[in-house]
């Protein structure tokens, strides 16, 4: 089968040894996967392993064969898989033995993967597949952020630095639909135009004056994926007493803050990644409910996926983008 993977320090589209599935596994024929920035930073971190690992945690597709035991679906189902392995039940943090799909194991950006038939779920009538590609890393992502660890509300206001990530235009999505006023930011005028189509209350160019543009708003809660280059300019326009919610660090992973001023503020922080399988199925059944549809910017062939890598690390989209395969 064909697939992208890194090999020896390089990128590039080889053919690998079709799977096999064993008891109580599935294999899928994928007919999307979804880029993450995890698969950016892959590489860096692997280094020049000499044995071939396909990249991609998110991936859609049908049941091509089921291993002795499997219960939970049959030859042919349309499936949405989880990337999140072996964390099953909702709790405070992940438990031993959570990995994200994509490494050390082999991922999705292939014409098929073998993984736990526990590792995928149903996917909605109404998705296409390259919205079922890019769903479940960035929405799983964005519901435990907004619900499980934000308690957002209806009525409440949510800040969200950064408009255009995947996870950002579903955590627009998400609030607007329980009944929440959202606030965004974003460098890009189209990527604020998009954000404002999408549902958002208040668009900011991220270089203006927040605390000034927000001085008539009150912010329960920040949800900031950013990192150094926003952390201390969210906590501004945060009201006292109020959360944020940290899920990655797209500048820095080191911030300096003002710890005095944080406890007289009775701020909360509070970080997260990824979710449950539990999670999960409640994004999907909310998506449902709100017939919500996945925001993907691009589509490229599995032959081009280096050039979708180089699209994403440019930053330009607005959502996700998608592998067809």
């Amino acid at each position: 089968m064909k697939a992208f993977v890194l090999e020896n320090g390089k990128l590039e589209v080889k053919e690998m040894d079709e799977p096999s599935a064993g008891k109580q596994e599935v294999v899928v024929a994928i007919r999307a996967a979804g880029l993450n920035r995890r698969d950016l930073s892959i590489p860096n971190r692997r280094g020049n392993d000499k044995e071939a690992l396909i990249l991609g945690s998110d991936g859609a597709g049908i049941i091509e064969s089921v291993g002795q035991g499997v219960t939970r679906f049959n030859v042919g189902d349309e499936v949405i898989i989880n990337p999140a392995l072996r964390w099953y039940e909702n709790s405070d943090a992940p438990p031993k033995g959570f990995d994200i799909l994509g490494m050390p194991g082999n991922g999705t950006f292939a014409e098929k993967i073998v993984l736990s038939e526990q590792q995928v779920e149903r996917k909605p009538e109404n998705f296409t597949w390259d919205e079922a590609g890019v769903f479940a890393l960035a929405a799983l992502t964005g519901y435990r952020a907004l619900f499980t660890k934000g308690q957002i509300k209806s009525g409440e206001t949510i800040f969200i630095p950064g408009a255009g990530s995947g996870v950002a235009t579903y955590l627009i999505s998400f609030a607007k639909n329980v009944g929440a006023r959202v606030i965004v930011t974003s460098r890009s005028e189209d990527k604020r135009n998009k954000a404002r189509e999408l549902g958002a209350d208040v668009v900011l160019d991220t270089n203006s004056n927040w605390e000034e543009a927000l001085a008539n708003e009150t912010v329960d809660l920040v949800i900031d994926s950013v990192g150094e280059a926003t952390f201390n300019r969210s906590l501004d326009v945060l009201k006292k007493g109020g959360r944020i919610v940290i899920f990655g660090a797209t500048t820095d992973d080191q911030v300096e803050f003002d710890l005095r001023r944080f406890f007289y503020g009775q701020y909360q922080l509070i970080g997260t990644t990824m979710g449950s399988r539990q999670e999960l199925q409640a994004a999907l059944d909310h998506v449902v409910n709100f017939d919500m549809k996945p925001v993907v910017d691009k589509t490229f062939s599995l032959d081009d996926a280096q050039a979708a890598m180089d699209y994403l690390k440019e930053g330009a989209q607005f959502g996700k983008v998608a592998l067809r395969i």
